[in-house]
């Protein structure tokens, strides 16, 4: 329902804005990795460097590696928040300007600097609080996530097409490919998705008929590439937060919350009040019957 790579130009926009050169260095850091991964020194050499509790010995180790830290950069434009949170990992307020300092390349940089600056920001993610001896490459959030329910889910319910070109956004281009999606959800589960799945039963953008609902959308967060950004009618409400990580309005408030999810949350509070009265008025009941 939404163009395929407008999740990763959204996570490359975050990185963009939050420091110099900050996703140049990490479009350039791809064919740094390549580069140094052609020896087994080199292989060595960044086993070492990111601190991995599994050492990178072979090519398909690299590319297994590149793709943990691509879940990185995701992972930290979702939980993008203004205060010390721990929901995927424990990390600082606004991360990706944390991360940022440490990827501050100009194009003279060798390949070995540059992912010296990859490996201190990735231990921004994985080791703010100096606890974790060595990163594990096979994990990128807390395991309390319980982040395979949600794998299952993406391989039944809820197919969202991913791909990257390396040019709107700082990933390797990859190509959105079903057969192979699906392939590799038979290998983990045993089933196979329905594409067209979510949309035959939701009705994709035709949810006209519905009422009462509130579509709200963070500026930071990826996911809201495939949002509701407009409103569709006067009860079917799109709410915007350009400073808003993923789900920020609905966590808890606190002094460091931004202005703008501080107004959307007094729109939302608005909208539910006006939508009780109309009910009240409707059914011509007070709210006092249902009370026990």
């Amino acid at each position: 329902m939404v163009g395929c790579g407008d999740f990763y130009k959204i996570v490359t926009q975050d990185f963009a804005k939050s420091g110099q050169n900050c996703d140049v260095t990490i479009r350039r850091s791809w064919k740094a990795i390549n580069n140094v991964s052609s020896t087994a020194s080199g292989l060595q050499w960044l086993s070492e460097e990111f601190s991995l509790c599994s050492p990178l010995k072979t090519k398909t180790d690299a590319v297994i590696f590149k793709g943990w830290l691509q879940e990185t950069w995701v992972n930290l434009a979702m939980v993008d928040y203004p205060y010390e949170a721990s929901f995927l990992q424990p990390l600082p307020a606004w991360p990706i300007q944390v991360v940022c300092k440490y990827l501050a390349f100009d194009s003279k940089a060798s390949d070995y600097d540059l992912l010296h600056g990859v490996s201190q920001a990735a231990k921004v993610y994985y080791n703010y609080t100096g606890s974790s001896s060595c990163l594990n490459t096979s994990q990128t959030a807390t395991s309390s996530l319980g982040a395979l329910g949600w794998t299952y889910q993406a391989c039944t319910e809820m197919v969202m097409p991913m791909c990257t070109d390396g040019v709107q956004d700082m990933f390797e281009p990859e190509d959105w490919n079903f057969q192979a999606f699906s392939d590799e959800c038979y290998s983990m589960f045993g089933v196979r998705p329905r594409e067209d799945w979510a949309g035959t039963l939701y009705g994709g953008k035709d949810i006209s008929s519905h009422s009462n609902i509130i579509f709200s959308n963070g500026g930071l967060d990826p996911w809201s590439a495939g949002g509701v950004t407009y409103n569709i009618t006067e009860s079917l409400v799109s709410i915007m937060i350009p400073d808003g990580a993923h789900h920020l309005d609905l966590r808890y408030s606190t002094d460091l919350d931004p202005p703008s999810v501080r107004a959307a949350r007094a729109l939302e509070l608005k909208f539910f009040q006006e939508w009780i009265e109309k009910t009240k008025k409707r059914t011509g009941r007070s709210g006092t019957e249902n009370r026990l």
